[in-house]
């Protein structure tokens, strides 16, 4: 049995140029997802954002537990939950909850976060962002250990109390991040950390190095922006559009520097050649993916979008089949 995951990384958006009723859009995912665990995809990771135009989830934890009864084995996380937008002590609890009802199944992935309005209307300040997740992360493995969690920071104060239930398996906490600072953090106070689309693994490794660790002591959650299919440009062309909506809106908001530093792409073509995205075949895919893991043995999990933005869920079913039928049997 390989010790590596290969899953579905989800945002829910349901843009406006596309949208269907939003109980058939979740509904259909479900399904989706219950089918790819029987294709062979071992994860399902969740992403959280507030007040999207276009629905993206602000609430991946409940939408877990429905994936959680809608499947049998697969692991769930988030990559990633905004965890400074948030009370540590509801989460720890909305966790732990998650945890049992999916018996142990649920990992929880966290960043800091980076859109002004977000932080706003939940009155944190953006400059507090670094405080807020280690003090976060604090409360959140103090709050599972069973005892009382007796914690007094500079954002938290959390006084002599056990948060119940507790969970049976205590879920990891991965972080994501893209700059030194944050990925030397994940390495500090996380079981892993969240990459997107290979962006900083050589300096995760070296600071988990630096700080007398073993690479194996740090998990690397890997989420891949391949778009693969047996005619990758054939396939690029035929969900351009919806590929282009992705990655536009998180310029737009400033995923990759601060909104109005990074030009939105012009057009699909452009956005796939110099954005995250790869074009893979199979045996493409299968040559990269294998030479990942051998090059970074910490790989636990590798998870690819299952549906861009306002892509029907057939032509998503069609990516999946192929990667479950084509690829996931060839790798390592």
């Amino acid at each position: 049995m390989s010790s590596v995951n290969y899953g579905l990384w989800y945002d829910f958006r349901n843009p406006l140029r596309w949208k269907m009723p939003f109980e058939e859009f979740y509904a259909e995912r479900f399904t989706q997802i219950a089918a790819a665990e029987t294709m062979g995809f071992g994860s399902c990771w969740l992403t959280e954002h507030h007040f999207c135009e276009d629905g993206y989830t602000p609430s991946p934890l409940v939408l877990a537990a429905s994936i959680a009864a809608h499947t049998q084995q697969m692991r769930l996380g988030t990559n990633l939950m905004l965890l400074p937008l948030h009370d540590p002590v509801r989460v720890a609890e909305d966790v732990a909850t998650l945890s049992l009802v999916s018996g142990g199944r649920f990992d929880l992935g966290v960043g800091i976060g980076y859109r002004q309005m977000e932080f706003d209307q939940f009155q944190r300040k953006l400059s507090h962002r670094p405080s807020l997740v280690e003090e976060g992360i604090e409360v959140l493995r103090r709050a599972w250990s069973g005892e009382p969690v007796n914690f007094s920071g500079k954002r938290f104060e959390v006084g002599d109390l056990c948060v119940t239930p507790v969970p049976q398996t205590t879920p990891k906490i991965y972080l994501g991040g893209m700059v030194e600072p944050a990925i030397q953090r994940a390495a500090r106070v996380a079981d892993g950390f969240l990459c997107t689309g290979g962006i900083g693994i050589d300096t995760y490794n070296e600071a988990l190095e630096s700080q007398g660790k073993s690479i194996q002591d740090g998990d690397i959650i890997l989420g891949c922006w391949a778009i693969i299919a047996e005619d990758p440009e054939a396939e690029a062309a035929k969900i351009g559009e919806h590929v282009l909506y992705q990655i536009n809106e998180y310029i737009k908001w400033g995923a990759f520097g601060p909104p109005g530093s990074t030009p939105p792409f012009e057009d699909a073509r452009v956005a796939i050649e110099n954005g995250l995205y790869e074009l893979w075949d199979a045996d493409t895919a299968v040559t990269e993916l294998n030479k990942l893991l051998s090059t970074y043995p910490n790989i636990r999990d590798i998870h690819f979008w299952a549906q861009f933005p306002g892509e029907s869920v057939e032509s998503g079913n069609a990516r999946l089949r192929y990667i479950a039928e084509n690829v996931l049997p060839r790798l390592g």
